[in-house]
């Protein structure tokens, strides 16, 4: 039975959200996030959110989490980006044998845990484990993580993931993009590091959603009914804390317009303020219908799995068109260094930009599972 006392990311998003809001500024300039920002995360309980109950953490649900990390976009995309995947990683690591999730979690439920499952390295086995080497871009937050999980090839077998503490891995900074500046998302480098068999499992495990020694619902969802869900929630989150941006620097703009004016008219506005609105909350009501899908994991279904990427990508699409919308009657002063409409709209067309979220792909496998068309699905 789980603690009563372990925190909810529901009810404790919105303070974490007030931290990464004072932060914004200092940790764009110093391409990561600020170390009260990360232990705010924390102790929020992103980072036990799917740890298995065993060891202490929530085994919590995708939409409780879509939800939160959207409260943090509201304040900072970078850090509700951070704050999914300091949340998304761990699951990871509870595909791992037992063993090493013991190792993982030795010292509690909030060991942040980073990573990537692209297969950027090699591996070959040696006695009691493997031999690891390879570089992996775009792992965000790794600068203050305890552990990587980083994904490589092996001879004649399919991929696979394997767990690294801190000093078994060096980070090369890299990350130097015009928006989700604050993720820090440098690249982890391992030259010929020996890691356990219990550190290690197939990537496939991962890819179909069987977890083998861990028994939580949120550890038996395949990755790609969520993968998209992961990386929306933050733009969410960033196109609403555009709005309010927008709205309350428009409303005082109005209040001290003069008739004859140069510059859009008020019915501009209107429409603007309407179409923008309309669209995040149509987007939400698309993720929170693909958080549920996830959550209701034994009525899971491929057919559900491609709805929700599709659901992800058109979601992503529609929020960054409704950001676009409101950057383009920010007018000169939204465009300013000192505007958070201009933060938003980098960071949102930033994010949108992930593989993951990319509408041909998810398209794809949609249609595959409304003609029939097997080697499609996801």
């Amino acid at each position: 039975m789980l603690d009563q006392h372990v925190p909810r990311v529901s009810r404790t998003a919105a303070g974490a959200a007030a931290v990464a809001a004072r932060c914004v500024a200092d940790a764009e300039g110093s391409r990561r996030l600020a170390p009260d920002v990360v232990g705010a995360l924390i102790d929020a309980g992103f980072a036990r959110h799917f740890v298995p109950a065993v060891f202490g953490g929530t085994q919590g649900g995708f939409a409780e989490l879509t939800g939160s990390v959207a409260t943090v976009g509201e304040a900072c995309a970078a850090s509700a980006w951070c704050a999914s995947l300091l949340a998304y990683l761990p699951r990871f690591a509870a595909y791992l044998p037992l063993d090493g999730q013991r190792e993982i979690w030795a010292g509690g439920p909030d060991a942040v845990v980073v990573g990537s499952p692209s297969p950027f390295g090699t591996a070959r086995a040696v006695s009691g484990g493997w031999r690891l080497s390879g570089s992996w871009p775009y792992v965000s937050g790794v600068d203050y993580a305890d552990w990587s999980l980083v994904c490589a090839t092996v001879p004649d077998a399919a991929p696979r993931i394997f767990a690294l503490p801190r000093r078994d891995y060096t980070v090369a900074e890299s990350w130097f993009n015009v928006g989700m500046q604050a993720t820090g998302s440098n690249t982890v480098v391992v030259d010929d590091a020996f890691v356990p068999g219990a550190r290690s499992f197939p990537r496939e495990e991962l890819f179909d959603g069987k977890a083998v020694a861990a028994e939580g619902d949120c550890h038996q969802v395949p990755l790609h009914t969520v993968n998209g869900l992961s990386f929306a929630a933050p733009i969410l989150g960033a196109a609403r804390g555009a709005l309010a941006a927008w709205t309350g620097y428009i409303a005082g703009k109005l209040a001290r317009s003069r008739p004859g004016a140069p510059g859009p008219s008020r019915t501009s506005f209107d429409m603007a303020l309407a179409q923008a609105s309309g669209e995040i909350d149509s987007a939400a009501l698309l993720l929170d219908r693909a958080g549920a899908v996830a959550d209701a994991r034994a009525a899971l279904t491929p057919e559900l799995t491609a709805r929700n990427l599709r659901d992800c990508a058109i979601a992503v699409r529609t929020l960054v068109h409704a950001v676009d919308l409101l950057f383009d009657l920010a007018g000169t002063s939204g465009q300013s260094t000192s505007s958070p409409v201009q933060r938003f709209w980098r960071d949102v067309h930033s994010a949108a930009s992930h593989v993951a979220l990319q509408f041909e792909p998810a398209a794809n496998a949609y249609a595959a599972t409304v003609f029939g068309d097997e080697e499609a699905r996801p």
